[in-house]
């Protein structure tokens, strides 16, 4: 039995592309039931990553069905107020980095898995390795034998202690989040000011993130370097407008550390166990991580697929391209993460999202 620690879009993915291919697979998700908690805001699936990972579950086309073409809207802005870049994309636009709702990313996933694939209030404990694979204990008292344990629960994974030493550690940066609900009633001028897509505000040393959900939600944040003092005015000296955005939030912030693994982290080879997604590779958060865990889950799949009755080395497959991509991926992230950083950054990223030509 192949025993998958976690119910996000990594592990749902690849409970699906082995479902795909004849193979069972059983989810152990901590949540009570799949309404238990909100699922947080917006995803952009890219062509080569997330939504590769949908083509080979076979859900290409149900994920087209729900995905916003209008998310991949962009309003780029500095925090005096001057607006850089306004891209609105046209009806007929390519599907390049859709938004999904998270929520509905994880229905249509569940919607396409056999009945009891996901074991809800199951959460992992510990695990101990056996003859061909290891013991798994949850938090209820369980036990149950798996031939492959594969740890795809996040960037606090409980499964990565069995591969590897490595811990996530503070980036130097953290993130406040918080949301508008119902804006176009509530707040219709600033839901016009955000408009479908993506809003990015950039200050010398912050930017501030709002983003338009499927359901009408706007969720909005603040980023910095170091500890937020929650009781300041974190926009002081911006604009009066986005004062007014980040005043208009009508839940409680959360406060979230941006934490990282070691960029080109490897681990040798453990039989019977895997990571994907976070759990192998957390990195600096710039729309990577969705698209990143469901490719490794697509992968992992398909590596076992061609691997009949030989799990190691199906992974064995699986793991070295994996870390690899994951590495550049990280470099590549951190590159993005800096040019948000600094009184330049807003000009930074104009120069990102419009290079000059070259001649």
């Amino acid at each position: 039995m192949i025993a998958i620690i976690g119910g996000g879009p990594g592990g749902l993915t690849l409970a699906r592309v082995l479902h795909v291919h004849g193979i069972d697979a059983v989810v152990f998700e901590r949540d009570a039931g799949p309404e238990a908690r909100a699922q947080g805001g917006m995803l952009d699936l890219h062509t080569d990553t997330g939504q590769a990972a949908l083509r080979a579950a076979g859900l290409e086309q149900q994920f087209l069905a729900v995905a916003r073409r209008e998310g991949q809207d962009m309003r780029l802005l500095d925090h005096t107020g001057t607006l850089l870049l306004q891209e609105d994309t046209p009806d007929d636009a390519p599907m390049a980095r859709p938004e999904i709702d998270r929520a509905d990313l994880r229905d249509l996933l569940l919607a396409s898995l056999p009945p009891g694939t996901v074991r809800w209030g199951s959460a992992f404990n510990r695990a101990k390795a056996r003859a061909g694979g290891y013991v798994v204990f949850l938090d209820d008292g369980s036990e149950i034998e798996c031939d492959l344990l594969v740890g795809a629960d996040g960037a606090n994974s409980r499964v990565r202690p069995l591969v590897t030493d490595a811990r996530p550690v503070y980036g130097g940066s953290t993130a406040i989040d918080s949301a508008i609900h119902d804006a176009d009633r509530t707040q219709p001028e600033l839901a016009a000011m955000v408009g479908r897509g993506n809003y990015w505000v950039f200050g010398p040393d912050r930017h501030l993130a709002a983003q338009r959900n499927g359901d009408g939600t706007i969720r909005v944040g603040i980023s910095l370097q170091g500890t937020p003092d929650l009781d300041s005015d974190l926009l002081d000296g911006w604009h009066p407008r986005f004062r007014r955005l980040w005043a208009a939030r009508d839940e409680p912030v959360v406060v979230r550390p941006v934490n990282v693994m070691p960029t080109g982290l490897t681990w040798p080879r453990r039989p019977g166990v895997t990571l994907l997604g976070d759990a192998a590779h957390l990195m600096r958060p710039v729309g990577q991580g969705a698209n990143l865990a469901m490719l490794d889950a697509a992968d992992l799949a398909r590596a076992i697929a061609a691997h009949p009755g030989d799990l190691d080395a199906a992974v064995a497959d699986y793991e070295p391209a994996m870390l690899s991509r994951a590495a550049e991926t990280a470099k590549q992230s951190a590159a993005v993460s800096e040019m948000m950083i600094g009184p330049d950054a807003a000009q930074n990223l104009l120069r990102f999202f419009q290079p000059e030509p070259v001649d």
